[in-house]
């Protein structure tokens, strides 16, 4: 509330009188309330109103009630004795009372009770966001529950809901001698051209998930539980909120925004700029698109976003701007046009209580004017003219209205010569090749809109590639994405409009296979280029998890494991594009990448054990465990790694299965670790995920795929070789009940520090090393991995002091044993088994390792951009600097080695 000093209800009063008819004639029919608002008792006015609607019948209570309230809110508004905001408030929640109240009403007439459990009233739109204007219709959504409705004994529920419904709309809108209470229109529930007035809550749930359309979806932004049963509206809400709240970015859903918004400019015939029937709803700047702006920021951004999720017009402004999805001068002009419409919208309602949103002529248009306190009504046309030129340059922006009109495309020939100026091999082929892109043939350039649109990017495009590594496969891969999308409209406008959009387009699809091949195969990951949210690298394991979960559907498994690849790829491809941009460290992102595995792990196994139980049930007292082994045991997974497992179970290996098809324990779980292995590797309509390899079991490919505890320990102690201790140095375990993780943690910690003769067990690692040096040959000067002096080499020296000194030591320094190296290496520094420079050097090859997995994935030099990003990526100035650490972390391995072994390697 302004102060006491600015407030004004003697103008407010006289200029009621004066200009606005229907308030003259309601203040002539409430001397009473005229009075208190007179005295400037805004709120006792409030008071007054409610207390004019205890009446015994609720049609009257209710319209008294109505009356009074607008009278009052009127006055205190025109006095400036109410903000905006408390106005809307007021009005919205009337419309609240009064539509619980008629549902009441009607349930009693019928039934004798005060009850309102099963029949629901959502509001939505302007009522659902607390915006309601001052004669406003109010546009709820009349659910109901068959099996808790209120009736009579005799009453079918669907019949006697739609008498309810019918009741309701009538008890509201009916105009008495005591006026009306509210108009109300039902178009916006589901299909409304065929469904009844009240709708079976299963239905309703049936629609919202598999055929609304967009601008539904943008309802429900504003949707909220307003009257009834209020508790089962709210439960509703929430299991249709992933039809709301996507957490792919939608760029389809904005183009049926902006084909929706088209369409009311095409169909308004009201002048473009206010004047004489201007209407300040629709028009060009006006309410509705302030409104369609926010809502389809939020339709974009609000699945990923929840601080996105309100429903207020002003509070959804100021929140994307908060989470800089807007400018905040576009927020603030937005905001404040907005009030200000609305504040006009209302003086041309209070007029004669009719809702209308049309600018009148003449000395109407100055009544208005007067209304609100203003001179004239050309000083209403010139303020909003100001205004609205404002908001609807910036709502063009959104939906792509370009002043002007885009040029002519270039013909094949003068293509040709351009690309050829830019560099381009082969231009002629290339031109041909783009004119076949805009001949039709792709849903995503089919229409005239969207073939302009691309058009307008397509020079911006091709000039970014031409100055890339690799022209060739930018072009082929952005064919792809063009080939797999079906609206591509509002992306191409982006890609124009934010050159650093388009920069990291043009470096994902030309500097990394990896990143440019799920471009290709998965258009929709190109959204993680477009958000570029803060990677969170708490709990990444529990949080994505808990986001297949929320994705994956309850029953049905093919789709589970779609969503495991959806959500999945994506949190992949998210990191890589991190990695791409030197965001964080490699070794860091590593760590992530092992905890997404691990989350598609547990999933994988839910689903593959749900699935599988149903025709063999369960095993009692027994689990499937998974180890992990290599990069992935010790949490350390490079962007192309496969996952190196071993499965495990507990329990009696000769029970029986509980099942319709019952299965003794091995089966059981051999068949289930197949089937986890499959949910994992095995392509399904999202792609491919991971490859999975097995070979590092007991016995090998001899071997089956998953033993039991007791035999996987009596094989590590009786069978198992050396190389398969070293590689159980890298075990840990993925998934498995804590008392399974005890048991098979025993067994891996027994083998360690078994007592070894050392002569053999060196001899041993020197052969394999030997062995593999002569079977694997490194590939380039990049090859950290198998170079000597490398990764592999440090392996074989870290797992030989593990074998060589657990027994003697591990009680001194446990982390020694530790699956991790970033653990173990310091560990054996501190024990002084290795050299203090071993562990930057170790730590340099590692990021050369998972960075150059994705910009160097040959182990060779790279292009020149990409040789650059992946000296960025590892914390060096120069590749040439890069190349010197590496050279030098090289030959610290090498020391470590003859102080070891005593051998020399040749680095």
């Amino acid at each position: 509330m302004t102060s006491s000093g600015e407030m004004d209800w003697k103008g407010a009063l006289e200029r009621a009188r004066a200009h606005a008819p229907f308030l003259a004639r309601s203040l002539d029919r409430q001397p009473a309330l005229e009075e208190l608002l007179a005295s400037g008792k805004g709120e006792d006015a409030l008071a007054w109103s409610r207390a004019r609607g205890n009446h015994e019948n609720a049609g009257i209570g209710l319209r008294r009630h109505r009356l009074g309230l607008a009278t009052a809110l009127a006055i205190t508004d025109l006095a400036r004795a109410f903000p905006l905001s408390r106005v809307l408030v007021e009005l919205s929640s009337f419309a609240d009372f009064a539509l619980d109240k008629a549902i009441r009403t009607v349930i009693a007439e019928r039934t004798g009770e005060d009850r309102c459990d099963g029949m629901i009233g959502l509001a939505l739109g302007k009522q659902g966001a607390s915006e309601l204007n001052y004669s406003s219709d109010i546009d709820p959504i009349l659910l109901y529950d068959p099996e808790t409705l209120p009736r009579r004994s005799r009453d079918e529920p669907g019949e006697v809901a739609q008498r309810y419904a019918r009741a309701i709309v009538k008890l509201l809108s009916e105009n008495t001698v005591e006026g009306y209470v509210q108009r109300v229109d039902l178009r916006l529930r589901p299909a409304s051209e065929i469904s009844p007035l009240a709708v079976p809550l299963a239905s309703a749930i049936t629609h919202y998930q598999g055929q609304a359309l967009a601008w539904e979806r943008a309802a429900f932004i504003r949707a909220r539980a307003a009257a009834g049963d209020i508790a089962s509206g709210e439960a509703f809400l929430t299991e249709i909120a992933p039809f709301v709240w996507r957490q792919k970015l939608d760029f389809g859903a904005v183009e049926e925004i902006r084909e929706l918004t088209l369409r009311i400019r095409a169909d308004y015939l009201g002048p473009e700029r206010p004047g004489p029937a201007y209407d300040v709803k629709r028009g060009r700047g006006g309410i509705r698109e302030i409104e369609f702006f926010a809502q389809t920021h939020q339709l974009i951004h609000g699945g990923r976003d929840p601080s996105l999720r309100v429903r207020g017009t002003r509070d959804a402004l100021d929140a994307l701007a908060a989470a800089g999805r807007i400018e905040s001068s576009h927020a603030n002009i937005l905001g404040e046009g907005y009030d200000r419409l609305r504040v006009i919208e209302h003086r041309l309602q209070m007029v004669e209580d009719r809702q209308t949103h049309i600018l009148p002529d003449g000395e109407k248009l100055d009544q208005v004017a007067w209304l609100d306190g203003l001179g004239s009504g050309a000083d209403l046309i010139e303020e909003l003219a100001q205004l609205t030129t404002q908001t609807g340059a910036i709502y063009d922006e959104l939906i792509g209205q370009d002043p002007e009109p885009a040029p002519p495309a270039p013909q094949p020939d003068e293509r040709a010569r351009a690309l050829a100026q830019m560099g381009f091999a082969e231009p002629e082929t290339l031109a041909e090749r783009i004119e076949g892109w805009r001949d039709g043939r792709y849903a995503s350039i089919r229409s005239p809109q969207a073939l302009e649109a691309f058009d307008r990017l397509l020079p911006l495009f091709l000039e970014a590639v031409a100055k890339s590594d690799d022209p060739p496969r930018a072009i082929s891969r952005f064919q792809c994405i063009i080939e797999r999308t079906q609206s591509a409209i509002t992306l191409f406008r982006l890609l124009r409009a934010e050159p650093t959009l388009l920069e990291r387009l043009v470096s994902a699809l030309t500097l990394s296979s990896i990143l440019a091949d799920t471009l290709a195969q998965r258009p929709e990951t190109i959204d993680v280029l477009l958000e570029r949210e803060p990677i969170d690298f708490s709990d990444t394991y529990a949080r994505t998890l808990q986001q297949i979960h929320d994705g994956a559907e309850r029953e049905d498994y093919e789709a589970k494991l779609d969503c495991i690849r959806q959500v999945i790829t994506e949190a992949r491809f998210t990191l890589a594009i991190s990695l791409l941009e030197a965001e964080h460290k490699p070794s860091r992102i590593a760590a992530a990448l092992s905890q997404i595995a691990e989350a598609a792990i547990t999933a994988a196994i839910e689903g593959a054990q749900a699935e599988f139980a149903r025709a063999h049930g369960y095993l009692a007292d027994s689990e499937l465990i998974v180890v992990g082994l290599g990069r992935l045991g010790g949490g350390a997974l490079s962007p192309a790694s496969d996952l190196d497992m071993i499965y495990l179970f507990s329990g009696d290996f000769s029970a029986e299965s509980d099942g319709a098809r019952p299965l003794g324990a091995t089966l059981y779980y051999n068949r289930l670790a197949t089937r986890v292995s499959a949910a994992l590797s095995v392509p399904t309509a999202q792609g491919a995920l991971y490859d999975v390899d097995t070979r590092l079991r007991p016995q090998g490919k001899q071997g089956p795929l998953a033993v039991s505890i007791e035999a996987f320990a009596k094989y590590q102690c009786e069978s198992a070789w050396t190389w398969e201790h070293m590689a159980l140095n890298r075990a840990r375990v993925l998934a498995g009940s804590d008392v399974a993780r005890a048991k098979v943690d025993e067994v891996i910690a027994d083998t360690q520090c078994k007592t070894r003769d050392p002569a053999k067990l060196k001899a041993d690692v020197l052969k394999m090393r030997s062995d593999m040096a002569e079977h694997k040959h490194p590939k380039g000067e990049l090859d950290v991995k198998l170079l000597r002096g490398g990764l592999v080499d440090v392996e074989f020296l870290i797992h030989f002091l593990q074998l060589r000194h657990a027994a003697s030591r591990a009680s001194d320094h446990p982390a020694m044993l530790s699956p991790d190296f970033a653990s173990a290496i310091p560990a054996m520094i501190d024990l002084d088994l290795l050299e203090r420079e071993l562990w930057p050097a170790y730590d340099l090859m590692t990021d050369v390792l998972v960075a150059g997995r994705l910009l160097a994935p040959e182990g060779k030099e790279p292009p020149p951009a990409a040789a650059k990003a992946l000296a960025r990526a590892c914390r060096r100035t120069s590749y040439a600097e890069l190349l010197a650490n590496v050279a030098s972390a090289r030959r610290c391995v090498g020391r470590c080695w003859t102080q070891t072994f005593e051998e020399t390697l040749e680095i």
